[in-house]
């Protein structure tokens, strides 16, 4: 398995674009959220939406669906196929009547399986999305009464969505085998609905060294040999996964 980040940023990044990912397994891409910028960040990669198999989507904020009304309208109509559409059941009404009702819609196409081939995934059951590629939902704790789901991929890798500081889901990942964790990181305290690095850095070297650190400001730079074990995902570089 391998993951290339197409942007690292937070939602109000400028310079890392929003933080969306193409893990590739078996020369299956499945994007990983699809924010407003990935689009252009996609295409300043030398790839199209055509290129991508599925999309995988964790919550419904701007810097992770901002992108699925260009994505759904150049599949429709410049590639001539709906694209694969992997979500948490609870998502998939707020996904369309909150979102992308008002500038999908166009008669007769009124509903959200018009422009994509939906799966609905109930989440802690492991979900096989592509030979060699399993992934298992968790509601992560990030807005109150707003669903947010993180996921584990293979049983092993474990890639936040946006959620708050939550050690004992930490642990208990790592305990049970989980041995990679990309996770969201608000660099400057206090953080309300992200782990900041500050409480990041409290945990036991155990846990940090499994931890890559993604979402976070245009400041990173600043924070360069500050990180504790963990390391920084960077922007545009490919990853083998174990």
């Amino acid at each position: 398995m391998k993951i290339k980040m197409i942007g690292t940023g937070s939602a109000f990044a400028k310079k890392y674009d929003n933080n969306n990912a193409i893990i590739e397994v078996n020369g299956f891409r499945l994007l990983v959220d699809c924010g407003i910028t990935l689009p252009k960040a996609l295409h300043q990669q030398g790839l199209t939406f055509s290129d991508l198999d599925a999309v995988l989507i964790s919550h419904i904020h701007g810097d992770h669906v901002g992108g699925l009304e260009e994505y759904a309208f150049q599949m429709m109509f410049k590639y001539n196929r709906k694209p694969a559409l992997y979500i948490a059941e609870s998502l998939v009404e707020p996904l369309w009547e909150q979102t992308l009702r008002g500038g999908l819609t166009q008669d007769p196409l009124t509903k959200l399986e018009d422009f994509f081939e939906v799966h609905p995934i109930q989440p802690n059951n492991e979900f096989e999305i592509h030979p060699g590629l399993t992934v298992k939902l968790l509601q992560t704790k990030h807005i109150l009464n707003k669903p947010s789901y993180s996921f584990i991929f293979n049983n092993s890798f474990f890639y936040s969505a946006d959620m708050r500081f939550d050690p004992e889901l930490l642990q208990q990942l790592v305990d049970d085998g989980v041995t990679t964790i990309y996770h969201d990181c608000q660099l400057e305290a206090p953080a309300v609905v992200h782990a900041s690095l500050e409480e990041l850095l409290s945990l036991p070297e155990s846990i940090q060294s499994k931890i890559w650190l993604m979402h976070y400001g245009d400041t990173i730079e600043q924070y360069e040999g500050l990180t504790g074990h963990m390391r920084i995902v960077r922007q545009h570089e490919s990853y083998e996964i174990n």
